[in-house]
């Protein structure tokens, strides 16, 4: 048994058997060794972006870390911006990285590079194993960081010739770390602030919040006490449709995110951070908290939240007698033009039953909450980390995670550039995706950011780094070419049967919204 084959059978015993991969020449005896081992699942990416994406979206739907198989110093720098996004996420992912043999380094090939350098702004736990018969030992030591809580990105760099020499065997994972509890002292301060001033309290919450369970008992809290409960402008993972709590969001423009939040003396955080401002504006501020509100944290990411609202619903008497139906809007198929609203309610109408929205669709998506609040119970995916290109590769790690699921990947065509290559392997490993593309020629949200600066008013040459045209990006073309079947849509019922049809059908499937 070499080095590559002991940490193959190490991870598929400690739970991590499904690799997305971009290997090179330094990871072939890693490649060799997933013939000889079975239990691995490999999912080939065509872009190491693709990769690390993939792996964030498992973990966001499995709760347990996928790998990635990543070639030299230049392959992880190809996956940094969406181990980026998935760090900001919390997800957990064991990232193996390929390095010349030890003996090689020094002759300072064209590939050389400090990988360990580029690996830890995005990881929490890197390390180069030093001979063969640590490889095992030091992926298990991996897989138990990735499942740590709260999960970390692991980062195992292996040099060639410690995958081709031979290994002792396979290494045991330690014992997962347990999530931690929650503190009562903060639990009880929360309820002494909501006992105090309800209806000037903010509950902030996101994370393992977010599930069904966490909103229903945010609910109760908020009937009981007059507090209010929110959820930060990105989250993770949110469960949302009929028959669950629907939240707002703290809105991504700043003039609209201050008057959301001037009523409120006390703000509550339940695993979220401070609010503030996506980008710095002049004259406007970071922060956007009114100035004297008081910040409590009542938990942290890797506490048990769902167990802190229970006991904060028990502490102020809150029960699901104290609750009465929300006013959702009605589910209506729209007809004529495309606008925001009309494709917001067409959406709503086509959610089916517990799938999964992944959500990239920056200014056209903004009005999608309202409709689809109403819609079949589903769970809501997005970018936590702004680093664009997430959406595609996000829902790959999903569907295989949850091949059971429809998963609906809504994306502006500035974005779905970023990691176009998603579509061939969505299409190699027939997952179940409906991409939507909204095709607005425009990084419409740059366009908005133009102004929000106080750049003036674009002129040509600014004009021509903001649209996406001369050529017009054809993305069903460009779909057909990786394998997807798509059609393009121009109004509003064109777009019903399209998302009806691509729901109703397995497999991948694209549809480009021409607006």
């Amino acid at each position: 048994m070499n080095g590559a084959e002991s940490l193959v059978r190490t991870m598929v015993k400690g739970g991590v058997d499904v690799c997305f991969t971009n290997p090179g020449t330094s990871e072939m005896h890693f490649v060799a060794a997933l013939d000889r081992v079975p239990g691995m699942r490999c999912v080939l990416g065509l872009f190491e972006g693709v990769v690390t994406g993939a792996a964030d979206g498992y973990f966001r739907m499995k709760g347990t870390p996928a790998s990635t198989l990543l070639h030299l110093g230049p392959g992880l720098a190809n996956g940094l911006a969406n181990l980026h996004n998935a760090k900001k996420a919390n997800s957990g992912i064991v990232n193996i990285v390929g390095q010349h043999a030890i003996y090689h380094i020094g002759y300072n090939a064209p590939l050389t590079s400090d990988i360990e350098g580029l690996a830890r702004p995005m990881s929490s736990w890197v390390r180069t194993s030093p001979d063969s018969k640590s490889i095992a030992a030091d992926g298990a030591a991996a897989i138990a960081a990735a499942k740590s809580a709260p999960p970390q990105i692991a980062t195992l760099i292996l040099p060639a010739d410690t995958a081709w020499n031979e290994a002792d065997g396979i290494a045991e994972v330690p014992a997962e770390q347990q999530r931690a509890s929650y503190s009562p002292q903060a639990v009880e301060q929360a309820a002494k602030i909501l006992h105090g001033d309800g209806e000037g309290t903010l509950l902030l919450m996101t994370g393992s919040a977010l599930s069904e369970q966490g909103l229903a008992l945010a609910e109760r809290i908020a009937a009981r006490t007059g507090c209010t409960v929110m959820g930060p402008t990105f989250r993770p993972k949110m469960a949302r449709g009929r028959g669950r709590f629907s939240i707002d969001r703290i809105h991504y423009v700043i003039e609209n995110a201050l008057p959301m939040l001037a009523k409120f003396r006390h703000i509550v955080l339940v695993e979220s951070d401070d609010p503030v401002a996506f980008f710095a504006y002049p004259n406007k501020p970071s922060m956007l908290k009114p100035e004297g509100c008081d910040v409590h944290r009542m938990t942290s990411w890797g506490e048990n939240s769902v167990a802190a609202l229970e006991a904060l619903a028990s502490a102020v008497k809150a029960s699901a007698k104290d609750v009465k139906p929300q006013a959702l809007q009605e589910l209506i198929k729209p007809t004529g033009a495309l606008t925001h609203a009309s494709i917001a309610q067409a959406i709503a109408y086509a959610i089916p039953e517990n799938a999964i929205m992944v959500d990239e669709s920056l200014t056209t998506g903004r009005a999608f909450f309202p409709p689809t609040a109403a819609a079949a119970p589903h769970d809501w995916l997005q970018n936590m980390g702004g680093s664009i290109g997430f959406s595609t590769p996000l829902s790959i790690g999903a569907a295989i995670a949850c091949p059971d699921r429809k998963v609906i990947c809504m994306v502006g065509d500035g974005s779905a550039m970023y990691t176009i290559q998603s579509l061939w392997t969505q299409a190699r490993e027939n997952l179940n995706i409906v991409t939507i593309v909204f095709a607005n020629r425009i990084y419409q949200i740059l366009r908005g950011e133009f102004d929000n600066v106080g750049a003036g008013e674009p002129g040509q040459r600014a004009n021509d780094m903001l649209r996406l045209d001369r050529p017009t990006l054809d993305f069903v073309a460009l779909a057909k070419g990786m394998g997807v079947p798509g059609r393009a849509v121009t109004n509003a019922d064109e777009f019903n049967k399209a998302l009806a049809e691509a729901v109703a059908e397995p497999g991948p499937r694209l549809i480009e919204v021409q607006m």
